[in-house]
């Protein structure tokens, strides 16, 4: 008999990831369950950011008033931590010009940034909202899962589990589990990943990083934002108490124990060269290394990796958190289709295919920001040249765009500009915007030109694909677009051109599956 599931889906980790992706399962009417070891959200101080493919992938599911309102209180801290150092007496206190993100501590000024860049274009209100801390990406997605109904254990350990042709049985520090699936999102020393064999290739360690919020004195010597010294490299600030250093004399001895105020002190003192800055109390901290590894294949058998668990890399540019909330927005409607046996074959396949190569990507960049930060006169000397480099309309244009995630493209069939990239947010002559009709995570079927064949190829998709007909003045040229629930492009025609409908039928055939035969 086949086996019976207490969840189609276990998701191993509760953290913004596994969360993400439990939400899009949950949009999708699939039973999913939820194992995190903490009892408690993670107050560590981690990712201070997120980038645009991640605003807007909340923007389509309707969080954007979450992410404004996370973005609100961080920029209060930063102007806090700014009258704090004018307060005390510190030089060179002045607003920064508008940020742009930066390379390897190399600040990128958004008044150099070319906004008219295609690349920037369509992005809609979500490109407003960057400054979001992981805390309070956590804490709205742990709300958002309570509203869709998943159930969210904490104090729950994936202890070990037995694959099966038919199902999983997940091993829990309270008992035992049976699934049709279980991924991962259980951070860098993944159980999940361990247990299943994944190999885990890639380059050992070479620094040891801090990352602290705490209270200090003293603080009013230490340079605001990054700085490099013969020692390492240390920033300080956007926010009262937050230091990061890093040191260049190989990885930490136990990356477990648990991080001191003397041991962040030390490390501050040499690398800032700063001999009377003291630390009185850690609030949240954490250690980190640039061990950069990556699985080849995010999938084996029933089991998926996302994440953390199937990536790691250094924190520079904040990086890891985006690129894993795309591993669930890219998985979730895909595991969910395959779920309901609804996926078009091979379907669950392109997750790894998509997401591996902005995986690779994101290691490569990270590798770079530490060889650029290497305390040696060569590095040094090469430093100088990308902060001149940087100082130019072009060089802020091309890094912000990468490190923002402006112009990700999977490669997809069909040969328009559009295919492959993030749909743009069309604002729409019915006063909607293309984001709007994405809330429930189904596909879209745009028809801009009020053409029947579009519409007619959308016959028997049913709740799989949503039809939407509307003018968009600022784009006459566009005829259609068929986005996919993450919201990517999977087609598009231009007004004019000459195509018969069959192109928009292979690709919904290709991610949605046959149409139903019942159908006229």
């Amino acid at each position: 008999m086949p086996m019976t599931y207490d969840a189609d889906v276990v998701v191993a980790g509760g953290g913004p990831v596994g969360l993400m992706l439990a939400c899009e399962l949950a949009l999708a009417d699939v039973p999913v369950i939820v194992l995190e070891r903490l009892t408690e959200v993670d107050t560590k101080i981690k990712a201070g950011g997120i980038n645009f493919p991640s605003s807007e992938a909340f923007y389509r599911r309707g969080m954007l008033p979450g992410l404004v309102e996370a973005q609100r209180a961080a920029l209060e801290r930063f102007s806090s931590f700014l009258r704090q150092r004018q307060a005390a007496g510190a030089s060179s206190v002045r607003q920064p010009p508008k940020f742009a993100g930066h390379f390897a501590g190399i600040m990128l000024r958004g008044d150099l940034l070319d906004e008219s860049d295609p690349d920037f274009d369509g992005q809609g209100p979500a490109g407003e909202v960057g400054l979001v801390p992981q805390e309070a990406l956590e804490r709205l997605l742990g709300a958002r899962a309570a509203e869709l109904g998943v159930d969210l254990r904490r104090g729950a350990t994936l202890t070990g589990f037995d694959a099966g042709d038919d199902g999983i049985h997940v091993h829990t520090s309270d008992g035992s589990l049976r699934t049709g699936w279980l991924v991962g999102c259980d951070g860098g020393r993944s159980t999940v990943r361990r247990l299943a064999g994944f190999p885990f290739p890639g380059t050992p360690p070479e620094i040891t990083g801090h990352q602290a919020l705490v209270e200090m004195t003293g603080a009013e010597a230490l340079g605001a934002g990054w700085n490099w010294t013969d020692n390492g490299t240390y920033a300080h600030g956007p926010m009262p108490g937050r230091i990061l250093t890093v040191e260049f004399d190989g990885p930490p001895e136990d990356r477990e124990a648990p991080v001191t105020a003397g041991e962040l002190e030390n490390s501050l003192r040499k690398v800032s060269g700063v001999p009377d800055v003291r630390i009185h109390k850690v609030i949240s901290a954490t250690r980190f290394t640039d061990n950069a590894r990556q699985v080849p294949d995010y999938r084996s058998g029933r089991v998926l990796l996302a994440g953390d668990a199937a990536h790691v890399h250094s924190p520079f540019g904040g990086q890891g958190l985006n690129l894993g909330i795309g591993d669930a927005m890219n998985l979730g409607w895909k595991l969910a289709a395959t779920v309901r046996g609804r996926a078009p074959e091979g379907l669950l396949d392109t997750y790894t295919a998509e997401r591996h190569p902005l995986g690779a990507w994101v290691l490569e960049w990270t590798r770079a920001q530490v060889a650029l930060m290497r305390p040696e006169s060569h590095t040094q000397a090469l430093r100088g040249v990308i902060a001149e480099l940087t100082g130019t309309a072009a060089a802020t244009t091309f890094f912000a765009k990468k490190i923002s995630g402006a112009g990700q493209r999977y490669d997809l069939p069909g040969d328009h500009p559009l295919t492959g990239r993030s749909a743009p947010d069309l604002a729409l002559s019915d006063g909607t915007r293309l984001a709007d009709h994405l809330h429930d995570g189904r596909g879209l079927l745009l028809d801009l030109a009020d053409d029947a064949v579009v519409r007619e190829r959308a016959t028997g998709y049913g709740d799989r694909v949503r039809v939407r007909t509307a003018r968009c003045p600022e784009r006459p040229g566009l005829a259609g677009l068929l986005v996919r629930p993450d919201g990517c492009t999977a087609w598009a025609a231009d007004s004019g051109a000459p195509y018969t409908g069959d192109d928009l039928d292979a690709a919904l055939r290709s991610w949605f599956g046959a149409p139903d035969a019942t159908a006229a």
